[in-house]
């Protein structure tokens, strides 16, 4: 479902004479269907380089980052906005929502994009805040007054929402109390049970045990730093 083949990734440094940093090279590796992969490594080894590249927010200096069939890596704007609609979705540590639209539509819009009727994206939107233990009063409330922990759960419900085939996790569980974090390992694991392909950086090396198939050291594809 995710296919990734000899990527790189230069940045240039415009405000210092153009220099160009190499900060991954012939990255490759493989998630099917049901299978949760966790990146690994130490500090600035490249993991939120790579989940950010195969979402398409940085664009590659070579390679293939194929995500059910699309090349992102190639691909044009249009069609990486398609493949986040329907194909790729990201738990991202830090919400990024519109001022003053309720918790219940920001959690609600992955579907409604999809065309799923509101009262029944509302109501998929709604199950998820309950079992995130998000109150219902909170609701009809912009989720940016929210708490550090309450927001993180909102991207969570707001990422799960859509039965994507692919998933990228970045910390999916930091922040969260013991309830919580119990809730959002089941998610991935029935994410995984329908097929889902995931990408996830976990630093909770007990919710990476448990719902991780497979660690792949970023730092083997990162200048410098592979041995």
């Amino acid at each position: 479902m995710i296919e990734i083949q000899d990527l790189a990734k230069t940045f240039t440094l415009h405000n210092q004479g153009g220099a160009v940093i190499r900060v991954m090279e012939g990255a490759t590796l493989s998630v099917a269907r049901g299978e949760c992969v966790a990146l690994t490594g130490a500090s600035g080894a490249g993991k939120s380089t790579l989940m950010r590249m195969i979402y398409g927010n940085y664009r590659a200096a070579s390679g293939v980052i194929r995500v059910g069939g699309v090349d992102v890596a190639q691909a044009e704007p249009r069609e990486i906005i398609a493949l986040r609609r329907e194909t790729l979705g990201y738990v991202s540590q830090f919400l990024r929502v519109v001022p003053r639209v309720p918790t219940i539509d920001v959690v609600a819009d992955p579907l409604r994009a999809l065309g799923i009727p509101a009262e029944q994206a509302r109501t998929r939107a709604a199950d998820l805040l309950r079992l995130l233990n998000i109150p219902e009063t909170l609701w009809s409330l912009s989720p940016t007054t929210f708490s550090g922990g309450e927001q993180q759960r909102v991207n969570i419900a707001r990422g799960f929402a859509h039965p994507y085939p692919a998933l990228l996790l970045d910390e999916p569980t930091a922040s969260l109390d013991a309830t919580n974090r119990a809730v959002v390992l089941a998610l991935i694991e029935e994410a995984k049970a329908r097929g889902a392909a995931m990408v996830g950086i976990f630093h909770d090396e007990a919710a990476r045990a448990r719902v991780c198939d497979r660690e792949i050291d970023v730092s083997a594809f990162t200048p410098g730093l592979a041995a």
